[in-house]
């Protein structure tokens, strides 16, 4: 505020200058303009208010209530009482919103809040450190941006790509290759694709302000971040279940599938670990890798079945479409070579020998982060399973549910064309050699031999239906999944367990299934108390040998409610959010093809004409 001295030299200035300006105003179209300004009325009723308000300042006022906007609401209750005119009246002009700005102009001013009002600081600001993030407010021009902007692999972040010489962004100095962009006008950039960030700068009307990470703060997170170790928990631990444990109070309880970050393996026996995410916590401790397996080691095998019980059983796959009377085109038996003890997996004889013991599963998988992008091709869902635990009744209710999200292969078979079967829709036809050439080219994933013909599933039906957009689904046995356990097919790998024994029984007392060649082809019977029991025997010898490469596990005790939980499972795994893929497919970044760096065609250019 001045003093009332110097307001009289304010407006004395101000009378020389409108003098000055008068003599100029003919001549120069800048003292005209200068002149009109300062002739304004509204010019000098500003300085009659700030005469006012200095003379009010001098008396000290005291507000009567410094929260006035308080009583709007119940006056508005006592007036909507009365009919009258005037109350209507008033009524209505306690409802403007002029009225309620000049309440809240009031309170501000009582309560002396002149300094502005911060929003609130985001909940994850405990990630960053202060120095690490820094708001940059660019005023918009007819001139496009000049950067270019690409999506990390591995993290899902938008990254500068490049910054063009003599563009705006070169201009000011505050945007450099290679920092992170989080937000766009407070939009946030999670998830987002360059497409979908590009019209968010176009359509920025004045200024455009962005939330960088800087470059060097950025590359050294993501330095970290490869140092970091992380693991799938193959295995359920509970401290309280482990006489072992050497401090049951600092030991972690995890569950099958949690994704661990390890932060120390200096103690061969005990490693320091805790769940993703948990950036407050405490670490953990949990069994190494080495004291899992000694343990299993100490475990002495047992023989389940008598010596005179080693008739392997027949592996064959429950007919539901004979019991429910639907097919769908494409979705066959899977084809095995050698299922009378070609992989050597019979669980009963395993058992009886005292082999089980002999593979072990890990009790952790490496794995690294990775974000499906919108043009990444979509996941190989393999379902495996026991024979008889309704594998193929889950496909097929897959299938029905949404055809356009999901596919199935169609099969390969070197036999002769049957009436009204076509080529490429019920089989792909090709002759004897053919087939036995394939095979010796690895081109089928798993393939057998019917009545001299054979059968199978080969790799280009597979990359026929997710070249189609659509989650491919094929029905395994576990010893197949090592030739498309890789980055080019990226699977996820389901298996179906089998409920308890009490529950089989009720649950499959009235389903059938085809007997095989050698009981009378084409016949069906009910399921028999040695088949639960195979089921239930084969199942947890697969789970042994094979259980660090699923990715779920789906007890199919109700179908309804395990047909559910695979559907909520695959919706998960074919969206944008984090997944978890093993290390052994190689740098996640690399997942999707060389680095952005290598694909300049990749960069999409920012601007915002």
């Amino acid at each position: 505020m001045l003093s009332r001295t110097e307001h009289r030299g304010v407006c004395s200035l101000l009378s020389s200058v409108m003098s000055g300006t008068e003599a100029h105003a003919d001549r120069q179209e800048d003292y005209r303009f200068l002149h009109s300004m300062l002739m304004e009325k509204k010019l000098h009723l500003l300085f009659k208010i700030h005469e006012r308000l200095k003379r009010f300042e001098k008396r000290g006022p005291i507000p009567a209530r410094d929260q006035a906007s308080t009583l709007v609401p119940n006056l508005v209750d006592e007036l909507s009482n009365y009919s009258t005119v005037q109350g209507e009246e008033l009524l209505s002009l306690l409802c403007e919103p002029h009225f309620k700005s000049l309440l809240w102009v009031h309170d501000a001013v009582a309560q002396h809040q002149f300094e502005p009002q911060l929003p609130p600081l985001p909940e994850n600001i405990l990630e960053e450190s202060d120095d690490s993030v820094k708001i940059v407010s660019l005023v918009k021009s007819a001139e496009p941006l000049g950067a270019t902007i690409r999506r990390d692999c591995s993290t899902g972040a938008i990254l500068v790509a490049r910054i063009l010489k003599g563009g705006a962004a070169d201009k000011s100095g505050l945007i450099h290759q290679g920092d992170e962009l989080r937000e766009v006008n407070g939009v946030s950039l999670d998830h987002k694709t360059p497409q979908e960030i590009l019209p968010l700068l176009a359509s920025s009307q004045r200024e455009v302000k962005l939330k960088v990470i800087p470059a060097d703060v950025h590359t050294e997170q993501a330095a970290n971040r490869k140092h970091e170790l992380f693991v799938r928990a193959l295995l359920d631990y509970d401290p309280e279940k482990d006489p072992c444990v050497p401090c049951r109070e600092v030991a972690l309880t995890f569950r099958r599938g949690d994704v661990l970050q390890v932060l120390s393996k200096e103690d061969d026996t005990w490693w320091q670990a805790r769940h993703h995410g948990d950036h407050d916590s405490w670490a953990g401790l949990i069994p190494s890798e080495q004291l899992h397996q000694r343990r299993l080691a100490l475990q002495q095998p047992q023989a389940l079945f008598p010596s005179g019980c080693l008739q392997p059983p027949v592996e064959e796959d429950v007919d539901y479409g004979a019991i429910s009377g639907v097919r769908v085109a494409g979705q066959r038996r899977s084809f095995r070579l050698g299922r009378r003890g070609g992989h050597g997996t019979d669980p009963r004889r395993r058992r009886a020998a005292g082999l089980e013991g002999l593979t072990r599963a890990p009790a952790y998988l490496e794995v690294v982060p990775f974000r499906r992008g919108p043009k990444d091709r979509p996941r190989l869902v393999l379902l495996v399973g026991s024979p008889g635990v309704g594998v193929s009744e889950l496909q097929r209710r897959l299938l029905v549910s949404d055809p356009e999200q999901y596919g199935v292969t169609v099969p390969y078979t070197s036999r002769m064309t049957r009436i009204k079967e076509q080529n490429g829709v019920d089989y792909y036809f090709v002759s004897q050699r053919q087939f036995e050439e394939d095979i010796l080219n690895h081109r089928f994933i798993e393939y057998g031999m019917y009545r001299g013909h054979y059968y199978g599933t080969s790799l280009d039906s597979v990359a026929e239906v997710m070249a189609e957009g659509k989650m491919c689904l094929v029905n395994l046995h576990p010893a197949a999944i090592k030739s498309v356990y890789t980055s080019e097919f990226r699977p996820y790998v389901v298996f179906v367990r089998p409920p308890r024994l009490e529950e089989l029984r009720f649950t499959r007392r009235r389903a059938k299934f085809i007997c095989p060649p050698e009981e009378g082809s084409g016949q069906a019977r009910t399921f028999s108390e040695e088949d639960f029991e195979d089921m239930i025997v084969s199942a947890e010898d697969m789970e042994t040998e094979h259980s660090h490469m699923f990715d779920k596990v789906v007890v199919n005790g109700d179908l309804t409610t395990a047909f559910r939980e695979l559907r909520a499972a695959l919706e998960q795994a074919s969206g944008p959010n984090l997944q978890w893929l093993p290390a052994e497919w190689g740098p996640a970044e690399w997942v999707q093809g060389p680095p952005a760096e290598a694909r300049g065609s990749q960069d999409h250019v920012a601007g915002w004409r």
